[in-house]
């Protein structure tokens, strides 16, 4: 019974990324060359547009919050009907070996040539022809992950009306805080302590008014804010609206550990399910486990996020290892989380939660659950955990 333990799954797969961050990670260091002494193209070519150093707190929550949305609790949640043995092992192998390797090169890469983009880079190193066909590529993968997120989060939001609310709120603050950081002198640190304290005022609110809008109305709000974003100045919006969102992740992954310390949930699914390893019959788990899972181990969109945004505000090659290689650890952690959620859903009540929000539900009402050991009423954690 020790292996259907979810604090055993979560206690012994955060030891394991920890080892890897300090043993494989320098490593990784060593051998490419870091150097923490050489400037970075955020310090050479400043502009406070797209270039411009950031410190680590800051840029780890704007990277962080970037690549860690809804993928890995939408992907291991999805994948666990392969079982949830095999989502665990890849999210491990995957996020330590490949997505984890492939984030922090694509970043290091990236501050080695200008902070220009993974696009660009492939240009001056494999010619034309190779850009071209990556940028075909890069245009249908962001066209993907647009359609599906919005999706995801247009979904969420007529789910949890409550958690709209609530986002709306953020963009405001973010861009408040952007200008009294950058603009106005205020420190960072008393910046963040009143961002954050407004953070939990904007969830408040939320919980008072939520906002109900149809799905389609939310997806064409949600066209704009991409636009917007996308051609904003990063200390605006981008940066500061992942700054102080990621303290909500911090604090989702902090209140899911205890909850799940305390609750010590069981796994209910099965750690194996039927499938056909040949890869000829109707549920073949290779590639398609690995492909579901997706950026709970790795993804090639994080090569964007490196090297489009990330690579232009690091301000130190010494903070590569912790932003590139620490934020997909750490995303993994999110992912296991996600597997435990699922876990202990299971049954029933895991399909009638998919069929009503998706995986998103499903992560919400697990962790929402475990969260009630904490003292909080299940629908207000259930709510905190859909919006983060």
């Amino acid at each position: 019974m020790l292996f259907m333990s979810g604090l055993l799954l979560l206690v012994g797969s955060m030891v394991i990324f920890f080892v890897a961050y300090v043993t494989y990670g320098s490593w990784l260091c060593k051998k490419w060359g870091v150097d923490p002494t050489r400037k970075t193209p955020a310090e050479r070519l400043c502009d406070n547009v797209d270039y411009m150093p950031t410190k680590p707190a800051v840029l780890m929550g704007h990277h962080f919050s970037s690549i860690a949305g809804a993928g890995p609790i939408v992907g291991p949640i999805t994948a666990a009907v392969f079982g949830w043995v095999p989502v665990m092992l890849w999210i491990l192998i995957g996020s330590i070996f490949f997505g984890g390797v492939h984030d922090f090169g694509a970043l290091y890469s990236s501050i080695r040539f200008d902070g220009k983009t993974i696009g660009q880079i492939i240009d001056a190193t494999l010619g034309k022809s190779g850009k071209f066909l990556f940028s075909i590529f890069a245009y249908v993968t962001l066209l993907v992950v647009i359609a599906a997120f919005a999706n995801i989060v247009a979904a969420t939001f007529v789910a949890s009306p409550q958690a709209a609310t609530a986002s709306l709120l953020f963009i405001v603050l973010a861009v408040i805080f952007g200008f009294s950081v950058y603009r106005c002198g205020l420190s960072l640190g008393v910046g963040t302590v009143i961002g954050v304290i407004m953070l939990v005022v904007a969830i408040a609110i939320g919980n008072m008014y939520p906002l109900h809008l149809s799905k389609n109305v939310w997806v064409c709000i949600l066209m704009v804010y991409i636009f917007v974003a996308s051609i904003a100045p990063v200390w605006i919006l981008l940066q500061q609206r992942d700054y102080l969102n990621s303290f909500l992740l911090y604090a989702c992954i902090a209140f899911a550990l205890v909850g799940i310390a305390i609750y010590q949930p069981s796994m209910q699914l099965p750690a194996f399910t039927t499938f056909d390893p040949s890869g000829k019959g109707t549920n073949p788990m290779f590639p398609m486990l690995f492909v579901t899972v997706a950026c709970g181990a790795i993804s090639g969109f994080h090569s964007l996020v490196s090297s489009g945004t990330t690579s232009k505000q690091l301000d130190s090659e010494g903070n590569a290892k912790l932003i590139g290689y620490g934020s997909m650890l750490l995303e993994g952690v999110l992912a296991v989380v996600a597997v435990v959620a699922v876990g202990y859903v299971g049954g029933d009540k895991l399909t009638e939660l998919l069929k009503n929000g998706g995986p998103v539900n499903v992560f919400a009402d697990g962790v929402g659950t475990f969260m009630t050991k904490l003292g909080f009423s299940f629908g207000v954690a259930k709510g905190f955990v859909a919006l983060t």
